[in-house]
């Protein structure tokens, strides 16, 4: 019985993509045909079809597997212990400096060589 439900769903599924894929193409020919109206229409058009295309694709079963990936990756975000400012300061003055020590010292090694070839080419 659950193969038959699940096969029907993937069955519905593939309708609900080609909606999709019809409703980007709509988008991207209608953008094209419809130039020379205002881009706000045009931005708004988008913005709706892109929309309901969204509301069609996380209605397949794909479609809710990313929403609850994305519902559990949000939680997860939430466990991050994130640095204070302090720390996040220290550590991008610490990456400064040492960007700069080598730097310097890739000039130097740099000029030293240039330096060296150019004494040996004459």
């Amino acid at each position: 019985m659950n193969s038959k439900v699940a096969s029907e769903g993937s069955k519905f599924d593939i309708v609900k993509w080609l909606v999709v894929v019809l409703l980007v193409a709509v988008g991207v020919v209608g953008n094209s045909l419809y130039s020379d109206q205002s881009l706000l229409y045009r931005v708004i058009a988008l913005l709706v079809l892109a929309g309901v295309a969204g509301f069609v694709a996380f209605q397949t079963e794909k479609g809710r597997a990313f929403f609850t990936l994305f519902k559990e990756a949000k939680n997860e975000i939430r466990k991050v212990v994130w640095p204070t400012r302090q720390e996040t300061l220290q550590t991008t003055a610490m990456v400064v400096v040492v960007v700069l020590l080598i730097g310097l010292f890739l000039w130097g090694l740099d000029s030293l060589l240039a330096w060296m070839v150019s004494s040996a080419i004459g």
